[in-house]
């Protein structure tokens, strides 16, 4: 007697993203694993092109359109995706986007995972922060929080807030920029000394370029053309928070949180202000950040509740990717972003007590969605 085949628990899933991207790969890869059939991958060529279409039952999962020429040319109107400029352009494109996917996904009696809206406030530093700080989530100062703050249209702009706010040392971020594209550590000092840590690098057209390399610029002539260059696309400033240290590198950690719960976390360091693995930061030890947590007073249980305060703003998202500053001396804690796409750690399994031992960030999220309709099953006379 043969036994029963294993019947799938979950709905079909409909997965926006880019075929051939490592996302889609991995997450494919979490649902083999649990059993479940693969998801039905809906290009974000065919989402750009108005082509996507949605099927009755589906949960439809919003991935990130990155690392795609054709995509990154149809979002930004250029396909080098090492060029910094565009990023206006791409949060214009995107949201509306993503705006479509809704509105197509309701007329095929589908649902999302993932709330437009919701994409829009975090892809916008400015409105990410503000939506922080009214839940009471520590954040670092910033002049430019909110709608309704000033618009920064230049250096000159910046050297006003600065002087207003009295802040010498900030991160200048576009305000729809990730993976640190355009990101400036600036310290100002009497006399009017400028310097600045970044990636960027400008061309002799103007052009602006990621780098590989984080560089210094130590004239305010440098650091105003960059400024004035990034400007167009919108600015965020924040105060720059004096971080913890490891082992003689500043550090921060990246936590994933998965259906309101902190299931994975990552520690990173630079000798840099900026911290991306892909800028020569290093993963750094969480054990023993997490001790040295303990030894200040503060607690490793401490700073995943301020994560999960942070994802509770952004309950329509699935899953979300918090930046946390612990601050010198691991004593304090704030919240840099919240990153809608913040969950590629390849072979970074769950934190012990998160209920995500042994899996990765995406096998967490297959067996959240499992969760989620078991109990929408139940809670249906």
């Amino acid at each position: 007697m043969t036994g029963s085949p294993i019947r799938p628990s979950g709905p079909p899933l409909a997965l926006v993203g880019n075929p051939a991207n490592r996302r889609v790969t991995l997450f494919q890869a979490a649902l083999r694993a649990a059993g479940e059939p693969a998801a039905r991958v809906v290009p974000w060529l065919d989402v750009l092109r108005g082509r996507a279409e949605f099927r009755p039952g589906e949960l439809v999962r919003i991935d990130s359109p990155g690392e795609d020429r054709e995509v990154e040319r149809a979002l930004r109107g250029v396909a080098d995706p090492t060029r910094v400029e565009g990023s206006a352009l791409w949060y214009e494109r995107f949201t509306a986007a993503v705006r479509d996917i809704a509105v197509r996904a309701e007329a095929g009696g589908a649902r999302l995972l993932d709330d437009p809206a919701e994409l829009a406030v975090l892809f916008d530093k400015r409105l990410c922060h503000a939506a922080l700080l009214a839940a009471d989530v520590a954040v670092p100062r910033s002049p430019t929080s909110g709608a309704a703050a000033p618009p920064v249209r230049g250096w000159d702009d910046v050297r006003s807030l600065l002087a207003a706010t009295g802040l010498r040392r900030v991160f200048v971020k576009p305000a729809h920029g990730s993976s640190a594209s355009g990101v400036m550590a600036l310290e100002t000092a009497g006399g009017g000394r400028v310097q600045a840590t970044t990636s960027v690098e400008r061309d002799a057209e103007g052009r602006l370029f990621n780098s590989l390399r984080v560089r210094r610029y130590g004239s305010e002539r440098e650091v105003a053309a960059l400024v004035d260059a990034l400007a167009p696309d919108g600015l965020h400033i924040e105060r720059w928070v004096p971080k913890a240290s490891q082992r003689g590198r500043v550090a921060d950690l990246r936590v994933v949180v998965v259906a309101g719960r902190a299931t994975h976390a990552v520690v990173r360091t630079s000798r840099s202000p900026m911290t991306n693995l892909h800028l020569g930061g290093l993963r750094g030890d969480l054990a023993e950040a997490r001790a040295a947590m303990e030894a200040a007073g503060a607690g490793w249980e401490e700073a995943l509740a301020v994560c999960e305060r942070a994802a509770a703003c952004f309950r329509g998202v699935s899953r979300v990717g918090v930046d946390l500053l612990p601050s010198t001396g691991w004593r304090r804690f704030a919240v840099g972003e919240v990153n809608a796409f913040g969950d590629l750690l390849p072979g970074l399994t769950g934190l012990p007590g998160s209920g995500a031992e042994g899996q990765d960030t995406y096998a967490a999220q297959v067996a959240a969605v499992l969760r989620g309709t078991r109990n929408h099953r139940s809670a249906t006379p």
